[in-house]
């Protein structure tokens, strides 16, 4: 009965149930919007990251990572490439190596990463190759050499221009080689494109004079979700002379924003909470002042407070579900949309690549996102209706009933 008459209650004054809705409705869209843009941004660094550079796993010499010196390199290269093309779930590997040098033109020089790949591997590796914007990536000559738009740039050199590459050898001996440009890449990492450079392994080991030796090995998983599970196969394979890792250790900040997301929503929820919770108590208060007299009415027939407030909650409860269906629906339906054509900050771009970040971010719904809003939402309705319920568990049936 109390069931009926509270739905009865909210649809006696459709304007000021409507209001409320409308409210509801708001903030569990901005919920879900906020939530969803936050696990896309912060997944899109996440993976520009690993697209870019990092890939899944890394094997190298037990503390290259720490120390990354062009001696430091990887023992026994041909058997850790035959035992990991054995291992379940490895899906690519690309061999690298990695040294740091100095890049000079005619006028201008610049220290930077040097990257030494099998071109057809990394293709498999990292996204590199859907990077260059002028020329191409690689074309099997000696001594070709891929830099980015912003070291370009900065160095004032084009494509088809030739550069000075400098960089410690295994002897300890400076080692220096002509390269021709032959690509320029722009990725949405600024501060990667500023320092990092790539060019065929087989020159780069003959710059360094490595011989057939290489720096690390990357690999690329068939299961994202079971990567921690592969590290450590790799690891116990290969032994305690490698270091095998994965990106959450590579680059664990990015990682730890990941896993904050959560964290920061919290933040969102008690803003969006406090944003409505208040107009919810104002809407239910008048709602409480406008039926005083029925109250009195109740209570002097011999209504029982507790019936009367749950009377009260239950109007909030309905209108908290009625509210977060619609809103959820309708935030759905826009997250959905906007992972699918993306958001363009275009004109934030530069701010954003600094940080990893495409000029476009695409929201990702996220439905543990969706039933935690809703919850907050019912939850923050009944909050809000509970000082109005009280308001009027303390009215007097006598005075109620004669209230003007």
């Amino acid at each position: 009965m109390f069931l009926k008459l509270a739905w009865r209650n909210i649809w006696r004054n459709k304007k000021r149930s409507v209001i409320i809705l409308i409210s509801i409705v708001i903030g569990i869209i901005a919920i879900i919007f906020f939530e969803a843009l936050s696990v896309g941004l912060v997944n899109q660094m996440l993976d520009n990251q690993i697209s870019i550079h990092t890939a899944h796993i890394q094997v190298h010499k037990h503390g290259f990572n720490d120390e990354k010196l062009v001696q430091n390199y990887l023992p026994n290269v041909e058997e850790v490439v035959v035992n990991l093309r054995k291992i379940n779930k490895v899906k690519f590997i690309s061999r690298r190596v990695i040294s740091y040098g100095l890049i000079t033109t005619a006028e201008n020089s610049s220290g930077i990463l040097i990257v030494g790949v099998v071109p057809e591997e990394e293709r498999n590796i990292t996204k590199i190759s859907e990077y260059v914007i002028e020329g191409n990536y690689f074309l099997k000559n000696k001594n070709e050499i891929l830099i980015s738009k912003r070291l370009a740039k900065s160095l004032g050199i084009s494509l088809n221009e030739k550069i000075v590459l400098l960089a410690s050898r295994v002897d300890g001996k400076v080692g220096s080689e002509l390269f021709r440009v032959v690509g320029i890449f722009q990725t949405p990492n600024s501060a990667f494109d500023k320092s990092t450079i790539y060019i065929n392994l087989r020159d780069a080991q003959e710059m360094l004079g490595l011989g057939n030796n290489i720096s690390e090995i990357t690999i690329i998983s068939t299961n994202v979700n079971e990567i921690m599970m592969l590290k450590e196969n790799i690891a116990h394979k290969l032994g305690p002379n490698y270091e095998v890792l994965s990106y959450r250790e590579l680059i664990p900040s990015l990682v730890m924003q990941q896993e904050m997301t959560g964290s920061w929503m919290l933040i969102i929820y008690v803003i969006i909470g406090l944003a409505m919770i208040f107009g919810i108590i104002n809407t239910f208060l008048m709602s409480v002042f406008e039926r005083i007299n029925e109250f009195g009415v109740l209570k002097a027939i011999g209504m029982h407070n507790r019936k009367l407030f749950l009377m009260i909650i239950y109007e909030a409860i309905f209108l908290g579900i009625l509210g977060s269906f619609i809103g959820s629906v309708l935030g759905l339906t826009l997250v959905i949309y906007l992972s699918k054509v993306g958001l363009n900050f275009a004109v934030f771009a530069e701010g954003l690549s600094a940080w990893g970040i495409a000029a476009i971010i695409y929201p990702e719904v996220e439905l543990t996102g969706v039933v935690k809003a809703v919850i907050v939402i019912i939850v923050i309705s009944v909050l809000a209706s509970m000082y109005p319920a009280l308001k009027a568990l303390r009215l007097q049936p006598v005075q109620a009933i004669r209230h003007i």
